[in-house]
């Protein structure tokens, strides 16, 4: 039995483990497995056009009656640079030619931001939490999805961040380290005030915020789980570690890249327009260096895509975006809720031999 039950009670689960609502990895088979093994199972909505997105949401409510979180962006709709974009698409250029891939489109925005329509669906499918990254919506919006009993979290990268959160109204806060893939969740700027690891992270953010915390970032086994709750949170999202579950939908180059342990993740805005931890390759060595040519988020999914699908069509992963923590190597194959009741068997150990 755990012995913090603040959110195993709040969510209706039975282990504080919750699996990371990863854009594109998160699919309907990956969270309803988790959610019917007794963790959080979460949907990578945040990616979806609001079509597939109901499409999705739909498909998961068929494969589980358990609790779910539905994941949201929250971003300020960007504006067109034209000199930043022909500076980027100057760049891009001999890449798009080296690949057949024509030329640079126009700046697009591909990916949306938590609007009235995501609203609206949020309220009529009532799932047991909502989560949001980039902070949080407009203070009306939430009021209306507390009203409506969903359980709202939120990602924090500081302690700052963490009580801005809390303040406005999160019943619990993710904090995510440095180490975690994927999309860093920082809001409140300077951004490099957000570079800190998940154990440096977890008891401040304990310490600043009245309400439960949730460990996230380079957790991949019950030895991290274990560290996290001993620090003081009450719970631990994990990403990484279920891109290995064959429930995931992860490219095949991306999962072969899970196996070669030696290979580097990295913080870069040049998939998206945004810093994302992801393992190394060709886009993000040589763009990492060139964010005053990178445009805002999301436009420069738009610039990256037609190479990445071109690389990939040829079984490249040089433009692919591999979101990746930097526990990687600990990664172990296996069904989703295999994982679930490993993790959760092995934490329990850990923290029984120290009691």
């Amino acid at each position: 039995m755990w012995k913090d039950r603040r959110l195993t009670q709040l969510f209706g689960i039975e282990h504080p483990i919750i699996q990371a609502p990863m854009g594109g990895a998160a699919v309907p088979l990956l969270a309803a497995a988790v959610t019917n093994a007794g963790g959080l199972g979460s949907l990578g909505t945040a990616t979806l056009p609001a079509v597939e997105r109901r499409r999705q949401v739909d498909e998961l409510l068929a494969l589980t009656s358990g609790p779910i979180n539905l994941n949201y962006f929250v971003h300020a709709e960007p504006v067109v640079d034209v000199v930043r974009t022909a500076r980027l698409q100057a760049r891009l250029a001999a890449w798009y030619a080296e690949h057949g891939a024509g030329k640079p489109p126009a700046p697009a925005v591909l990916v949306p931001t938590f609007d009235a329509e995501a609203l609206d669906h949020l309220l009529t499918v009532r799932p047991a939490v909502a989560s949001f990254h980039f902070g949080l919506p407009k203070p009306t919006d939430v009021a209306a999805i507390k009203a409506a009993g969903i359980k709202l979290i939120a990602t924090a990268t500081t302690p700052q961040e963490a009580k801005a959160l809390e303040a406005g109204g999160v019943d619990a806060v993710i904090a995510q380290g440095w180490e975690a893939g994927g999309h860093r969740g920082t809001f409140a700027p300077p951004y490099d005030k957000g570079q800190i690891g998940t154990f440096a992270l977890v008891p401040q953010v304990a310490d600043a915020v009245g309400v439960p915390v949730i460990a996230a970032g380079g957790i991949a086994d019950g030895r991290g789980i274990a560290a996290a709750l001993m620090l003081g949170a009450s719970a631990v999202q994990l990403g990484t570690a279920f891109l290995s579950c064959p429930e995931a939908n992860v490219h095949p180059l991306h999962r072969l890249a899970l196996t070669q342990a030696e290979r580097a993740s990295i913080v870069t805005p040049a998939f998206t327009g945004r810093p994302a931890r992801a393992l190394a390759n060709r886009c993000a060595a040589d763009l990492t260096d060139a964010e005053a040519d990178i445009l805002d988020f999301p436009l420069q999914i738009s610039q990256m895509w037609p190479l990445m699908q071109a690389t990939v069509a040829r079984g490249s992963s040089e433009f692919l975006p591999m979101w990746t923590g930097q526990a990687y190597g600990l990664n172990r194959t296996m069904p989703a809720a295999e994982l679930v009741a490993t993790l959760a068997r092995e934490a329990m150990a850990r923290l029984a031999s120290a009691a």
